[in-house]
């Protein structure tokens, strides 16, 4: 029996493997495995180095590719630096992770010179993070100790415009339910992708500056937010008090912040989200079921759930807007245009 649930999680992820690509036009699974052989365990060996140092890193890949494509798509133009670019808006400000993805351009050059763009390093990067950070079985352990993990279609190019005004939209912690799935909608993902990406907080932090407004004089009586569970009300009063200035850093997921998990999902459903956005998915019908189905105990198939699901919502995100073909360019320095 063992072996037959075995065999059929290998077929379910092989299965969503082979569909990855479609509907991706020219991105494809292996697009560099004849010009750039040695780019994808490159790029992993670099996050990998980086993690070992700082675990935190994982969940600042994630947020920076999840900012890049809800800005003119998968282009790598939250990389560019200057003074009206994209990574200066005001939403962009607290994110982490750009000296990693310059190291693996670096190394990546070294090997392939002008073959692989910035945005593909990005998008590879983030799968690269969650794998490593994951207490899921989204690598499949072959006999040789190596993983098979999700493959993410590549064949990205550089976006040639970045702009700090057009990051105006962005999902934000204030947002209502409505306004996310609005935001969600615009670049083709459900409320399933919604509720699947936002798992990605399982490994998130984030100021009390963000959220504090929840612990004090949230209801016109002066109360905190009712959604938010007296265990979790107490806790984070202490972390975030009233007159702090804010800066101080507190996880996501309360449970299990270093592990790519489910947990987060009992947290929302249990009246312990940390943002209030995240919190809002317990109080819509629709999002309620998806959080319910991936904060549920059962074993098995179905308590793979989230884990399953996780990486064709990612897929899907980071094909969003792609320039492929003569589109774009290719970077040779990931922080400035050709």
């Amino acid at each position: 029996m063992e072996a037959i649930i075995c065999l059929g999680l290998v077929a379910i992820i092989l299965g969503v493997m082979g569909l990855e690509a479609e509907g991706q036009g020219v991105l494809k699974n292996g697009f560099y495995s004849s010009s750039c052989p040695k780019a994808e365990n490159i790029v992993r060996s670099t996050v990998d180095a980086h993690f070992n140092k700082d675990p935190t890193i994982a969940a600042a890949l994630l947020r920076l590719h999840f900012h890049d494509c809800f800005v003119q798509g998968c282009d790598a133009s939250i990389l560019i630096t200057g003074a009206s670019a994209e990574r200066n808006a005001l939403p962009n400000l607290g994110l982490r992770g750009f000296e990693v993805i310059d190291d693996a351009k670096t190394q990546v050059e070294a090997s392939c010179p002008g073959v692989v763009s910035c945005a593909d390093i990005l998008a590879l990067a983030a799968r690269d993070a969650v794998d490593l950070d994951t207490s899921y079985p989204i690598r499949i352990r072959r006999p040789s100790t190596e993983y098979l993990s999700f493959g993410v279609p590549t064949g990205r190019r550089d976006g040639s415009i970045s702009s700090s005004s057009q990051a105006s939209n962005l999902p934000s912690p204030l947002d209502s339910i409505d306004v996310q799935r609005q935001k969600f909608t615009a670049k083709g993902l459900n409320d399933h992708d919604l509720v699947t990406l936002v798992g990605a907080h399982t490994i998130g932090q984030t100021d009390c500056i963000f959220f504090r407004y929840r612990l004090y004089n949230f209801t016109p009586t002066g109360n905190a937010d009712p959604t938010l569970s007296q265990a979790s009300l107490t806790q984070l009063r202490a972390l975030c008090p009233k007159d702090n200035n804010g800066s101080k850093r507190v996880a996501l997921d309360k449970d299990s912040q270093l592990k790519f998990d489910a947990s987060y999902f009992k947290n929302v459903r249990d009246g312990n989200a940390i943002l209030e956005s995240d919190q809002r998915l317990w109080g819509d019908s629709a999002t309620r079921s998806i959080v319910q189905n991936y904060a549920g105990s059962i074993r098995g198939l179905l308590g793979f759930r989230f884990d399953f699901e996780f990486p064709k919502a990612m897929i899907k995100m980071s094909s969003i807007e792609v320039k492929t073909g003569t589109q774009g360019e290719i970077r040779k320095i990931c922080s400035k245009f050709n």
